[in-house]
């Protein structure tokens, strides 16, 4: 029978814990091998894009995303989970919330292996599902004591950092400036639409750990070639789709595609994360393909247990 997730059930279910530990799982499992995890395919419709995300679990399941980009107000995402012994569909998911959770999650997993163990503090630009589920996520892996928040809209600032308080049990403001939302902070998440850089890095203090989820092209980036300049470590989902971006992603672009690691590969330890309290260490998040179908998959394993 095929299970059908609505964005109220995969909300109940998933919680920030087992998102950060599914999203690991596939970070590993893409850099052994076991995760076949293209970059993306979108085909142009006129007007706007339909774009695919799938992924291959050798000999368990195989999968997709699709979603487009005509910008309309009630678009939704589907997320689709074959058996990869039969090709029977196991489940559907339709919405935003696995994807955010699937994002947030990789995040949380950036955070635990880059950032300074005793990392308490977040500054986040970007007041958005996206920011949020960043958040979510760093609270899972780390003790949080404070969270700043910065975007355009003094509503919605406010209104992120009540969440943060409620949800979170975190205490949280809002501040007036971008700079105010990130210096002095541990961990600094942007989660923005803008084509133009909202940070600068020198208001960065040493040893800060940022998460970029935002756009990350060459003339289209929520950060400028400072914060690469700056970063000590470097660090993205997947290598593969970071060079597939058009235009090219900017830490895919020389000088910094040799010093470009993947998170699966610091997990290892087959590259190097972190050395001292003091490095600036960047992950720069592309969305590694498959981690949405990964985390449906999670999503059936854990609900099953919920029904038992």
């Amino acid at each position: 029978m095929t299970l059908f997730f609505t964005d109220r059930e995969v909300a109940a279910v998933l919680d920030a814990s087992d998102t950060v530990d599914a999203m690991r799982a596939a970070l590993l499992a893409a850099y052994e091998g076991r995760l076949v995890a293209p970059p993306r395919a979108s085909a142009p419709l006129g007007g706007g894009r339909m774009v695919l995300t799938a992924g291959h679990l050798t000999g368990e399941w195989y999968g997709f995303r699709s979603y487009d980009t005509f910008g309309h107000p009630e678009a939704e995402q589907l997320v689709v989970l074959h058996d990869g012994r039969t090709g029977a569909v196991r489940a559907v998911a339709v919405g935003a919330e696995l994807g955010s959770r699937r994002t947030g999650g990789l995040g949380g997993v950036a955070v635990d292996a880059l950032a300074r163990p005793d990392a308490s503090t977040v500054g986040v630009i970007g007041a958005g599902g996206q920011a949020w589920t960043q958040v979510w996520a760093a609270a899972a892996v780390r003790g949080l004591r404070e969270v700043t928040v910065y975007c355009r809209t003094p509503a919605g600032r406010e209104r992120f950092a009540a969440r943060v308080r409620a949800e979170l049990g975190v205490p949280a403001r809002a501040v007036t400036t971008a700079a105010e939302a990130v210096r002095d902070r541990d961990v600094v998440v942007l989660a923005t639409t803008s084509p133009t850089p909202v940070l600068d890095a020198r208001d960065l203090a040493p040893g800060t750990h940022v998460n970029a989820v935002g756009f990350k092209q060459h003339g289209r980036a929520e950060f400028g070639t400072d914060l690469l300049d700056t970063a000590d470590v470097l660090v993205t989902d997947s290598t593969a789709q970071a060079g597939a971006y058009e235009p090219p992603m900017l830490a895919a672009r020389p000088p910094y595609a040799g010093r470009l690691a993947e998170l699966g590969a610091v997990l290892t330890g087959a590259a190097t994360g972190r050395v001292g309290p003091d490095d600036v260490t960047v992950f720069c998040s592309v969305g590694l393909g498959g981690t949405e179908v990964f985390l449906l998959d999670r999503l059936v394993r854990l609900a099953a247990t919920v029904v038992a």
